[in-house]
């Protein structure tokens, strides 16, 4: 029988045999590594039952896959789209006798849902979740010479059971919800350690007292040990501080010399290594990075160092044509920063998705801001078992991302609409608000973005009313924050922001036919065609042209700017995604408006210096 897939993917090898091959992990760099991404043996498992065949100890495999890309994406070599129980992955890893010396991790950027990993047929780890990294030490489990990876991935999304974001839990894409993405869908890559070794870092920036506060994590501990942190600032020193390692947790302060702020405008970046000794000379060296700056809310304003920086941000929500969850490529990652910057915009709502740590490396070296957000769509969050699915998860991403600049604030829930008729449970959100500050006092949290707050730094609403006039009833100058649920929250003198408006429907060749639809007959006018599933769709009535599009985005954005009480806004959304059709730009980043057009929609993203020095 023909064997396409594999057909296929011998023709992407050839084309681009490592994809992704940039460190996943700027923030974490050793020399010693190597990319796993290409190739790898795969098959389906639709019953789950690949375990009880013991297909952990299989080699033989029919089809083919290109890590990172899930098996859904046209980038994977797959293609296939319809539900998947189940998924295996195996690819041969060679090992030699010096990398023996010292210890092998195997590290995994994500895996979508729940993934188990063995080497030569033997249980190496096991991970809950479809967003966060995780890593296995596979030393005892490997020999010089070739060793078997096997990974399995389970993904039952429509159980209620787990987070799935914007995946849709129906065979098609529909409305807002979109493709989904099962299995490996970051980089896999091995890393050669010594046997005492940096399993991580916290970076704690503090521009007042002109230095970085450091939180350094060792596996195992020795006698005699020391850590030394360098940090330098545009090729110079800038200061240096060494201590003494106690327990696996070392913490120390490193001052600097020569300060230079983290700021949107000029984002001032350190570069750091910390050096970890024993008695017999160095055991492990780290390059890493960090941002002089703080975020604090005060007097209804955000404050970056000290000052309000009003944010203009934009809905991301991460999807690609080719790579769906995958970015084809890191120039593609810093792009839609870049897109989003020519349009006005200061920074993004990262939105139901952890977005991979290149992402956040690009938006600390470009000066944007962002806001962490976990997908929790799909989770049935009415009972307190859903804090045991959220908590691990959401603490991983908490932690791993701790150390951006970038991420000025965290918001672990959209949206938490009734699941079965079923209110949310309360203590979940609060719960999770209070793990959230407990890990990170740095920021401020948003409990659930949108409605329902139970316990918020920020207080935020979604409004997707279309005309402006009747936005501005609401949310004009001299309007008090706008409850828009007021039996389930209640306003409490936090700082206030629209989190999402706009959402404007563009598509000039579906207006032109809409528009001529209607002309004859055969169609009526309807206020919203979200639910139609065979067309593209936004919120509201359709604009007839793109000047009619472009003022009602300038028209909804000029009221919010003028209510003084606003502190931010974020319109949806950068881009088209599928058949949601009311992004600026389209699915595959090109221009959807005219460049007359794009001057009105940038001019009424900006931001009055009376509100931006507010």
């Amino acid at each position: 029988m023909r064997n396409w897939h594999k057909e296929a993917d011998m023709s992407m090898a050839q084309q681009n045999p490592v994809p992704r091959p940039e460190h996943p992990r700027p923030q974490f760099y050793r020399g010693s590594w190597l990319n796993l991404n290409g190739l790898w043996d795969f098959d389906f498992d639709f019953g789950d039952s690949g375990k009880e065949q013991g297909w952990q100890d299989r080699t033989d495999y029919q089809r083919q896959i290109m890590v990172p890309f899930c098996p859904e994406s046209r980038l994977s070599g797959v293609g296939y789209t319809d539900f998947m129980e189940a998924v295996w992955y195996h690819r041969i890893l060679d090992v030699t006798e010096a990398q023996l010396q010292g210890r092998l991790l195997l590290h995994f950027g994500a895996v979508d849902y729940h993934c188990e990993v063995f080497v030569n047929g033997e249980p190496a780890g096991i991970h809950d979740g479809g967003y966060t990294s995780f890593c296995c030490d596979i030393t005892e489990l490997v020999s010089a010479g070739e060793n078997h990876l096997t990974v399995y991935a389970a993904d039952h999304l429509r159980t209620g059971r787990q987070p799935g974001g914007k995946q849709s839990s129906r065979f098609a894409s529909r409305g807002c919800f979109y493709t989904r993405t099962t299995g490996i869908w970051q980089t896999v890559w091995v890393e050669y350690v010594p046997r005492t070794y940096l399993t991580s870092v916290e970076i704690i920036p503090d521009p007042d007292n002109s230095c970085a506060h450091i939180r350094a994590f060792v596996n195992l501990p020795q006698d005699g040990m020391s850590l030394q942190g360098e940090a330098w600032l545009e090729g110079e020193i800038a200061g240096a501080q060494s201590v003494a390692v106690t327990g696996t947790c070392t913490s120390f302060t490193l001052p600097l010399d020569r300060t230079s702020l983290w700021e949107p405008a000029s984002p001032a970046l350190y570069d750091l290594k910390l050096t970890l000794s024993g008695e017999k000379g160095n055991c492990d060296q780290v390059a890493s990075y960090f941002g002089l700056r703080k975020v604090e809310v005060s007097g209804g304003a955000i404050l970056l160092n000290g000052k309000p920086v009003f944010q203009r941000l934009v809905l991301d929500q991460g999807f690609y044509p080719d790579g769906i969850y995958t970015a084809p490529t890191e120039e593609a990652l810093k792009r839609d920063i870049e897109l989003s910057m020519d349009l006005g915009f200061n920074g993004a709502r990262l939105h139901e998705k952890i977005f991979e740590e290149r992402y956040l490396y690009w938006a600390d070296k470009l000066g944007y801001l962002v806001w962490g957000e976990f997908p929790n769509w799909g989770l049935d969050i009415s009972s307190a078992e859903a804090l045991c699915t959220v908590l691990p998860e959401w603490l991983e991403a908490v932690k791993r991302d701790f150390s951006h600049p970038s991420i000025v604030g965290w918001c672990p829930f959209n949206e938490t609409w009734d699941y079965d008729g079923r209110k949310q449970n309360d203590r979940v959100l609060s719960g999770i608000y209070l793990a959230t500050k407990a890990v990170d006092p740095t920021r401020p949290v948003i409990d659930t973005s949108g409605n329902y707050h139970v316990l918020t730094d920020i207080y935020d609403i979604h409004d997707y009313e279309q005309d402006p006039e009747k936005f501005a009833e609401f949310h004009g100058a001299g309007c008090e924050p706008y409850d828009n649920y007021p039996k389930r929250q209640q306003y409490r003198g936090e700082a206030y922001f629209i989190s999402e408006y706009g959402g404007t429907w563009w598509n000039a060749e579906e207006a032109a036919e809409h528009a001529r639809a209607l002309a004859a007959g055969e169609i009526q006018e309807t206020e919203t065609e979200e639910d139609d599933e065979s067309t593209g769709w936004g919120y509201g009535k359709r604009p007839r042209t793109q000047e009619e599009a472009a003022g009602r985005i300038a028209g909804l954005t000029k009221v919010l700017l003028g209510n003084p009480r606003m502190c931010a806004f974020c319109y949806t959304q950068l881009t088209d995604v599928e058949q949601e059709q009311n992004g600026l730009y389209t699915y595959a980043r090109e221009p959807k408006f005219s460049p007359e057009m794009y001057h009105v929609i940038r001019e009424g993203f900006k931001t009055p210096a009376a509100i931006e020095n507010m």
